[in-house]
């Protein structure tokens, strides 16, 4: 069965959510598993319009906090299909924190995730392979198709040193 290419600004999603005291620490910035979490869920809800599937987290890459997201500053995720495999599919998410009375908006964290396409006994599914128009998207994939390779690479660490001290 041979699925059909989609592209990958079908699978946009944009999300809001205004930074309340409870998801924020002693200084007044967001917490990051806060923030994590919106990032999961915006990247789950691209997968999942891309796959047309249930999805689930595969793994969590290149996370950077770049600023701080303030109380009552509003927080704008963005999410796209940045390459599609065979059952998996790499997501890029950025962040931004809006400044509620001037509008401004920065830039507060950028992430990678890896989803996985699965049926309801958990079992990994095929994905639509991803439509590249441009440029700017073929290089996204080739870059996400590189990413791959190290993560797969780095998937056997278990076994390393700093595996083996935290397994104590």
């Amino acid at each position: 069965m041979t699925l059909a290419p989609r592209r990958g600004s079908d699978s946009v999603v944009e999300m809001t959510q205004l930074l309340l005291p409870g998801d924020a620490n002693a200084l007044g910035a967001a917490f990051g598993g806060s923030v994590m979490g919106w990032i999961d869920i915006c990247a789950a809800v691209a997968a999942q319009r891309h796959a047309r599937q249930q999805v689930v987290t595969a793994s969590m890459d290149d996370l950077h906090f770049h600023a701080p997201i303030k109380i009552g500053f509003q927080v704008i995720l963005r999410a796209r299909v940045v390459a599609a495999f065979k059952s998996s599919m790499e997501i890029g998410v950025t962040v931004h924190a809006e400044n509620p009375l001037t509008g401004d908006r920065q830039l507060t964290t950028s992430a990678l995730l890896t989803f996985v396409a699965l049926d309801k006994d958990g079992n990994k599914l095929p994905v639509p392979p991803l439509l590249c128009s441009t440029e700017e998207e073929k290089q996204a994939s080739a870059e996400a198709t590189a990413r791959r390779a190290e993560r797969i690479a780095r998937k056997d660490q278990a076994g390393s040193t700093w595996f083996k001290l935290l397994e104590k």
